[in-house]
């Protein structure tokens, strides 16, 4: 099935983007443990856009089933108040994480659907080149997939300056649609990222794009076939 264009007139006016990203990243999720991934290691999509919810004080209260409570009641403590409050950016996520159950639960790839507010402004593209850059560094590995068509930033090439590669290893200009692979790994000659860069076109199919997890292998990440059932079960 050929690249849409969800972010503008038609396909814009009859559906939310952020509904058929989602659906997506389930979709890709779904595949991922039903075909793909080998045993031990399971995939789960995270998603937020837009505002983060604060995190403040939660107090919690344990009860047992009888509804009694028991136990010593333990006041909720506080931080002591502080003049110093810097701000910060939180990136959009939509994301597909890979976790593996070897001595507990670890993250071993990721797949990060990038969004308009991803590439809204600089704060916002830095945050998450910085969240990229951070998994790259852990020996994750990791693939990018931006089919946003509203706004241009391309943050492959971002991440590359903040990596200070050469431009070399960048996107041409013309690649305004992409997807991306990184494979961090580490061999005699010292540590490497391998990359596999693929242009998107509007109209024409998507390529399938390898994922390298951390200790694990490689798998395929088909996003031809599953952004097909995401447009059918979308009824695109």
């Amino acid at each position: 099935m050929p690249l849409r264009d969800h972010f503008h007139p038609p396909l814009s006016t009859i559906r939310h983007w952020e509904s058929f990203h989602a659906s997506w990243a389930t979709e890709i999720m779904r595949t991922f443990n039903h075909d793909v991934l080998p045993e031990g290691c399971f995939a789960e999509t995270h998603v937020h856009v837009g505002s983060q919810v604060e995190i403040d004080v939660a107090t919690f209260e344990q009860r047992p089933a009888n509804g009694i409570a028991g136990g010593v009641a333990v006041a909720t403590w506080s931080p002591p108040t502080t003049q110093l409050v810097m701000p910060a950016v939180f990136p959009d996520v939509i994301e597909v994480q890979v976790i593996r159950n070897f001595g507990g639960a670890n993250l071993v790839g990721a797949i990060e659907m990038i969004s308009p507010g991803n590439k809204d402004r600089p704060e916002t593209r830095r945050a998450f080149v910085a969240k990229c850059a951070s998994y790259l560094q852990q020996g994750i590995g990791l693939v990018v997939i931006d089919v946003v068509t509203e706004r241009q930033a391309n943050l492959h090439n971002e991440l590359i300056q903040y990596l200070q590669q050469p431009a070399e290893f960048a996107l041409p200009p013309s690649a305004l649609l992409y997807t991306t692979s990184y494979r961090p790994r580490r061999s005699a000659g010292g540590d490497q990222i391998q990359l596999w860069l693929e242009p998107l076109t509007l109209g024409q199919p998507l390529p399938t794009m390898p994922l390298t997890l951390l200790g694990v292998g490689a798998v395929p990440v088909d996003l031809e076939g599953t952004y097909q059932r995401s447009c059918e079960d979308s009824r695109l």
